[in-house]
C-alpha cells in the first residue's frame, strides 16, 4: 500500500490519535493545532505558517492575550452557569470539564497562569463568590440576569407583603385587647409589713368570726355542690348508657361469620405490595420495544432485582432479559395446574387452580402449601396469580 493511503494501519492509527485529547505543552494555541508530540510540535514551530502568525501577534501581542482571555473566560463562566447553576463546587471540577472539549482555549493562552489565579480574579471581579478551604478553591456563580433578579426582587416583595400583613395582624389584635382593657383597672393586692405599736401587748386571733365564714362558705357548697354533682354524674350515665347500647346493637348486627370475612378483608387490603414479581414463575413480555421477537413471548423468572426487575429467560429461545415489571404480566394456567399467589394476605404461597372465573377475571385456587394447605381461596384476581415453571 502507499504511505498516503487513507485506509493503511498507520493512517487510520493517526485519526485514532488524533481524536482524543493530547497534551498541552504540544499546543499552538496562535495557529490552534495539536501536534502528538514533541518532534511534531518542533516541526511545526519551524514551518512557514507558524512564523507568519508569530509575526502577526508581535505587532500587538496584548489584542491576542486579551481575545483569548475574554474567550477563556465566557466559555469558562456559561459553563459554570449551565452545568452548576448558583450552586458551590470545587473549581477544579469545572476546569476539568471545561477542558475535555478538545476545541477549547487553553490557559497558557491568556493572562492568567493558574487556576487560582483565574479563581481569585472571578472574585475581585464580583463575577463569583470565591472562598479557600483546606480542599482547595471553591467558587460560586453569581446570576446578574435580568430576568433573575426580577423573579428574586418578586420573591423579596411577597415575603415583605407576608410580613405585612402579620404585623398588621397583630397590631390590629393588640388594639382589640387595648379596648377590651380600657376603664378596667386591675386591682394590685398591696403588702404591708407587719409592725407591732406595743411590744407589751398580746396578740389575740378572734377565731368566731373565721368560723362563722368558713361555716357560710361550707353551707354555700353544700347547697351548690350536690346539685352540681348530680347533674354531671346523670350526664355521663346518659352518655355510658347510649354508647353501651349502641354498642350492643352493633354486636347485635354483626355476626361471627361477618367478623371473618372483615378480618380477611383486613389482612387482603393491609398485606397487598406494589410488587409482585417472584422467581420461578411463568410471565409474558407485553412490551414492544424490544421488538415483535420477544412481543407476547412467554419466560420464566430466573432472578428478581430490587423488587420490581427481573432477570427472565424466554421459554422459545432462551435468551436471557432484564426487565421492569411493568413490561410483564401474569400467565393464567389451565385447571388443575399449579400457581403461585403473588400479592395479598396468601402472597409467596403455592396452589392448585381450580376453577376461573371470565366475567369477574377472578379464579378460584387452592392453597397446596405452607401452613394453610387446603385452604380454598375464591375471588383472587388474574394479576394476583401466576403459573409456575
Amino acid at each position: 500500500m502507499g504511505k498516503s493511503d487513507f485506509l493503511s494501519p498507520k493512517a487510520i492509527a493517526n485519526r485514532i490519535k488524533s481524536k482524543g485529547l493530547q497534551k498541552l505543552r504540544w499546543y499552538c494555541q496562535m495557529c490552534q493545532k495539536q501536534c502528538r508530540d514533541e518532534n511534531g510540535f518542533k516541526c511545526h514551530c519551524m514551518s512557514e505558517s507558524h512564523q507568519r502568525q508569530l509575526l502577526l501577534a508581535s505587532e500587538n501581542p496584548q489584542q491576542f492575550m486579551d481575545y483569548f482571555s475574554e474567550e477563556f473566560r465566557n466559555d469558562f463562566l456559561e459553563l459554570l452557569r449551565r452545568r452548576f447553576g448558583t450552586k458551590r463546587v470545587h473549581n477544579n471540577i469545572v476546569y476539568n470539564e471545561y477542558i475535555s472539549h478538545r476545541e477549547h482555549i487553553h490557559m497558557n493562552a491568556t493572562q492568567w497562569e493558574t487556576l487560582t489565579d483565574f479563581t481569585k480574579w472571578l472574585g475581585r471581579e464580583g463575577l463569583c463568590k470565591v472562598d479557600e478551604t483546606p480542599k482547595g478553591w471553591y467558587i460560586q456563580y453569581i446570576d446578574r440576569d435580568p430576568e433573575t433578579i426580577r423573579r428574586q426582587q418578586e420573591q423579596e416583595r411577597k415575603k415583605k407583603q407576608d410580613l405585612d400583613d402579620e404585623e398588621k395582624t397583630a397590631k390590629f389584635i393588640e388594639q382589640q385587647v387595648r379596648r377590651g382593657l380600657e376603664g378596667k383597672e386591675l386591682e394590685k393586692p398591696v403588702y404591708t409589713e407587719l409592725n407591732r405599736e406595743n411590744e407589751e401587748e398580746k396578740v389575740t386571733f378572734n377565731l368566731n368570726k373565721g368560723a362563722s365564714t368558713s361555716i357560710a362558705a361550707s353551707s354555700k357548697t353544700s347547697v351548690l355542690g350536690p346539685n352540681a354533682l348530680k347533674m354531671v354524674e346523670g350526664a355521663v350515665k346518659r352518655k355510658e348508657s347510649a354508647h353501651s347500647s349502641g354498642q350492643s346493637k352493633e354486636k347485635k348486627k354483626k355476626s361471627a361469620l361477618d367478623e371473618i370475612m372483615e378480618l380477611e378483608e383486613e389482612k387482603k387490603r393491609t398485606s397487598r405490595r406494589d410488587y409482585w414479581l417472584q422467581p420461578e414463575i411463568i410471565v409474558k413480555i407485553v412490551t414492544k420495544k424490544l421488538g415483535e421477537k420477544y412481543h407476547k413471548k412467554k419466560a420464566v423468572v430466573k432472578e428478581v432485582i430490587d423488587k420490581y426487575t427481573a432477570v427472565v429467560k424466554v421459554i422459545d429461545s432462551g435468551d436471557k432479559l432484564k426487565l421492569d415489571q411493568t413490561h410483564l404480566e401474569t400467565v393464567i394456567p389451565a385447571p388443575g395446574k399449579k400457581v403461585m399467589v403473588l400479592n395479598g394476605g396468601y402472597r409467596g404461597n403455592e396452589g392448585i387452580l381450580e376453577s376461573i372465573n371470565e366475567k369477574r377475571f377472578s379464579a378460584t385456587i387452592i392453597i397446596d402449601s405452607g401452613p394453610l394447605k387446603g385452604r380454598r381461596v375464591e375471588d383472587i384476581q388474574y394479576e394476583d396469580i401466576s403459573k409456575l415453571a
